[in-house]
């Protein structure tokens, strides 16, 4: 653990001097201070716009960095070919891909918070004041967290086997699935058939459901988000990392790097 531990530290450090994550996060503080302006000329609604607003941005810009940056992890390693030396030391394939994993979630728990701190500056500026109740914005803030380690952990699977621009798209395309998990498993329809409902509804239990994550208008309007939902989500991202980052390691210790 203590190999995988500093992989995860030097994957921190070298995000942390590109630029691209520094241009992303500016461009989410931009996304919000333009929330105060539109907030501005809405009708007593201005802490729901930006909230809203706000969350949009931290929620795009953290996925797009979890994409584009946990495909190249992999595949900028071969590219520059630093994996083989990492490889010859003594360095397991799977300490190597917990290291990377570990190191973009630090990462992304970085900039989120900068933007979350962003948002919460936008929140102070209108309403003058914070109260209780927006610390539910916390928590619409760590359930975008566990999103994003869901797509790194799934895009970190699909580059152990493929080519980058397959892998982003694959990714992309989960994604995009697990937004409707909810709606496959309540599909209602006499013109489907029974057995493309069996299968739309074991299909649900088996693409991530990103839809329990997404407390947004809960958010913004201030209301209490249950524990349990809390407890529930975080079990559930553990145990779904776990699951795709162990079929992650097993073809990756299985892949001719020759």
């Amino acid at each position: 653990m203590s190999r995988a531990a500093i992989v995860a530290w030097n994957t921190f450090r070298e995000a942390v001097r590109d630029r691209v994550l520094y241009n992303l996060v500016f461009f989410a503080l931009v996304m919000i201070a333009a929330a105060i302006l539109v907030g501005e000329i809405s009708l007593q609604i201005e802490d729901v716009v930006i909230v809203t607003l706000g969350l949009s941005a931290i929620s795009v810009i953290g996925l797009l960095m979890a994409v584009f940056i946990g495909v190249g992890l992999v595949s900028k390693e071969m590219d520059k070919r630093t994996l083989y030396a990492l490889l010859a030391k003594p360095l397991r394939r799977w300490e190597f891909l917990l290291g990377k994993f570990t190191g973009l979630l630090l990462t992304l728990t970085v900039n989120m918070s900068a933007m979350a701190a962003g948002l919460f500056v936008a929140l102070l500026y209108v309403k003058h004041t914070l109260v209780r109740s927006d610390a539910v914005v916390l928590v619409a803030v760590y359930f975008i967290l566990l999103k994003l380690a869901l797509v790194v952990a799934l895009a970190l699977l699909f580059s152990c086997y493929t080519t980058p621009l397959l892998a982003i798209l694959f990714t992309a395309g989960l994604y995009v699935a697990g937004l409707f998990v909810g709606a496959m498993r309540n599909v209602q329809s006499d013109l489907m058939a029974p057995a493309l409902k069996t299968f739309l509804g074991w299909l649900s239990y088996v693409l991530p459901n990103f839809s329990n994550f997404d407390v947004m208008s809960s958010a913004a309007h201030g209301r209490a988000i249950p524990g349990m939902l809390a407890l529930q989500n975080t079990a559930y991202a553990v145990l779904y990392c776990g699951i795709v980052l162990a079929a992650a390691a097993a073809i990756f210790s299985r892949r001719n790097l020759k």
